[in-house]
C-alpha cells in the first residue's frame, strides 16, 4: 500500500501547483504557457541530471531500463524547470518577474514528493548509530533521516518566503534565494544520504547542488542589477 502512494503523491504535489497558477493565469493567459513550460523542463532536467549523476552506473544492470525509467532527482528538476522558465518568457515576450510564486510552488510539491520517498522506503540517509532521531528502513537498519530533514527544510522555506512575501521583502528574489539555499542544503546533506560517490566522497548529486547554488546566485545578482536600472519594473506578479 505504502509503494501505491508514491505516485499518487507525486501527482498531488503537481496538482496542487496547477490549482495554485491557475489563479495567477487568470490574469494573464501567458502565465500558464510559462508553467507548462515549466513542468515540461522539470520533468526532462530531472531526468537527465539523474542520468549524469547516478544512472550510467546501472548501465551493467539487467534491470537498468527499469531503473532509468524511474529515477529523477529534484536538482535537475530545479535547473530544467528554471531553463523552461526562462526561453518561455523570451519566446511570448513576457518581462514581469514569476519566480516569487515558484518560490512557495516548489517547495510545495517537494514536500509532498519526499513525503511519498518516506511511504516508499527510498532516497535513504547512511547507516548510523541507532539514536532517538535515526529512522529504520524496511531492512530495520538504523539510518540518517534524510527524507524528514528535507521536508523540514522545505517546510521552513516554505513559511520563510510566506513572511518575506507578506512583507515585500527582497521581491523577485525569492527563488533565486530558495536555488541558493537548497543547493547549498543539498551539498552538505548528500554527505549524509546513501547516494552513489563519483569519487571518494563526492556524489554526482553534489555537483549538481553547486550548478543549482551558483544559478540561485546568478539569476540574485542579475535580477539586482536589472531592479537598479529599471525601479519601476513591479518586483514580482502583482
Amino acid at each position: 500500500m505504502t509503494a501505491s502512494m508514491y505516485p499518487w503523491l507525486m501527482l498531488a504535489g503537481i496538482g496542487v501547483s496547477i490549482a495554485l497558477w491557475s489563479r495567477l493565469a487568470r490574469r494573464d493567459e501567458r502565465l500558464m504557457v510559462i508553467y507548462l513550460a515549466a513542468l515540461a523542463s522539470a520533468f526532462l532536467g530531472a531526468k537527465l541530471v539523474y542520468l549524469a549523476a547516478e544512472g550510467w552506473m546501472f548501465w551493467d544492470d539487467p534491470n537498468r531500463w527499469m531503473i532509468w525509467a524511474t529515477g529523477k532527482t529534484i536538482l535537475g528538476a530545479l535547473l530544467g524547470g528554471y531553463a523552461g522558465v526562462e526561453v518561455a518568457k523570451k519566446l511570448i515576450r513576457y518581462t514581469t518577474p514569476t519566480g516569487d510564486w515558484f518560490a512557495l510552488i516548489a517547495p510545495v510539491g517537494i514536500v509532498l514528493g519526499r513525503i511519498g520517498c518516506l511511504l516508499h522506503g527510498c532516497c535513504l540517509g547512511r547507516r548510523c548509530e541507532p539514536a532517538w532521531w535515526t529512522i529504520r528502513g524496511a531492512s530495520g537498519v538504523a539510518r540518517w533521516p534524510a527524507v524528514p530533514v528535507e521536508i523540514l527544510f522545505n517546510l521552513a522555506a516554505i513559511g520563510i518566503f510566506l513572511v518575506l512575501r507578506r512583507r515585500r521583502i527582497l521581491e523577485g528574489q525569492h527563488f533565486h534565494l530558495y536555488l541558493l539555499s537548497y543547493g547549498l542544503f543539498r551539498f552538505a546533506h548528500e554527505f549524509l544520504r546513501a547516494t552513489p560517490r563519483v569519487t571518494g566522497e563526492v556524489s554526482g548529486y553534489q555537483i549538481a547542488a553547486i550548478a543549482v547554488a551558483g544559478l540561485g546566485i546568478v539569476g540574485f545578482v542579475r535580477r539586482r542589477n536589472a531592479q537598479r536600472l529599471s525601479p519601476r519594473i513591479p518586483a514580482t506578479i502583482p
